[in-house]
């Protein structure tokens, strides 16, 4: 199973859809979903009614792998069952999608113009906990706010340090060090990331291949020489906040690099729809992201 998905990752046409709203998102989620403070009074009913949003995402006859090649999930998530049967195990069964893990805690408070992931606490256990779930990767999340080289540095080093050790645990990370779209510098702080990951991937190894999830880049093309790396299994991009048409746009002069959506992915769904405008709209998302993919 493990080679099969490594080379649906590596090499398949597609995306991957990230269903990770966590404790601090999914109340604007919700929201834009149709769902308002109202309709729940504690994080038992919030995760419960975000949840029935994802599991009709996945339950939709557009939710394939013709055209999704993983979904990333919230811890919760990875605990919860789709159609009654456990997350990860439904995706890649009867979905022919890979599952991916968000492991990060959220991030610290901003110093040197970026946010540094929490600590995330019992990290292998929680690895042990995916491993049996069957995930195949994780994804955590820092974000740079500014081009300070210092504070970028850090970055990577926490998301190296932490990638080594998902990699050890036989889990395919995906390093995510987000480029905030609205920092007024973000091409020069692009070029001091891209420098210090490369400078890291000269030196170290990891016992997996690893993943990079990136802002689309200001200057096209950008991460082509990160994609080419050996040790890099494949590059993927977030909306960043940017409507879905703008980042598929984008994506589309970027060569090479695929999407991993989310608020994009789920713009203009509501609970309210229909069934059948439901998977329609969805089903037009899906197909427009997978288009500004492939090229």
């Amino acid at each position: 199973m493990l080679d099969t998905q490594l080379e649906k990752m590596g090499h398949g046409k597609g995306f991957i859809a990230a269903l990770d709203q966590s404790g601090g998102s999914t109340p604007r989620a919700l929201k834009l979903y149709g769902v308002d403070e109202n309709r729940y009074h504690n994080d038992t009913e919030m995760f419960d009614l975000v949840h029935a949003m994802r599991s009709r995402i996945v339950l939709s006859p557009a939710f394939t792998g013709d055209r999704i090649l993983g979904a990333i999930l919230f811890e919760k998530t990875m605990d919860r069952t789709f159609d009654g049967v456990p997350a990860a195990d439904f995706l890649w069964e009867h979905k022919n999608v890979v599952p991916f893990l968000k492991v990060d805690k959220g991030l610290s408070d901003p110093e040197n113009g970026v946010r540094l992931m929490k600590p995330f606490g019992d990290l292998d256990g929680l690895l042990e906990r995916a491993k049996k779930a069957h995930i195949f990767g994780t994804k955590m999340r820092s974000v740079i706010q500014s081009a300070n080289r210092d504070g970028i540095a850090a970055i990577v080093a926490q998301q190296f340090e932490k990638g080594h050790q998902i990699a050890s645990a036989g889990l395919v990370p995906i390093l995510e060090p987000e480029v905030d779209i609205h920092a007024p510098d973000k091409e020069q702080a692009e070029e001091i990331l891209l420098d210090e990951i490369l400078k890291r991937l000269t030196t170290e190894t990891f016992d997996m291949p690893i993943m990079f999830k990136v802002s689309i880049p200001t200057k096209d093309d950008f991460y082509a020489s990160l994609m080419q790396h050996p040790a890099v299994l494949r590059v993927v991009a977030l909306s960043g906040g940017y409507s879905r048409d703008e980042a598929n746009e984008r994506l589309t002069r970027n060569h090479g690099l695929i999407a991993s959506f989310s608020r994009a992915l789920t713009e203009g769904l509501t609970e309210q729809m229909s069934d059948e405008e439901f998977n329609k709209k969805l089903a037009a998302s899906i197909d427009s992201i997978y288009t500004a993919s492939l090229t």
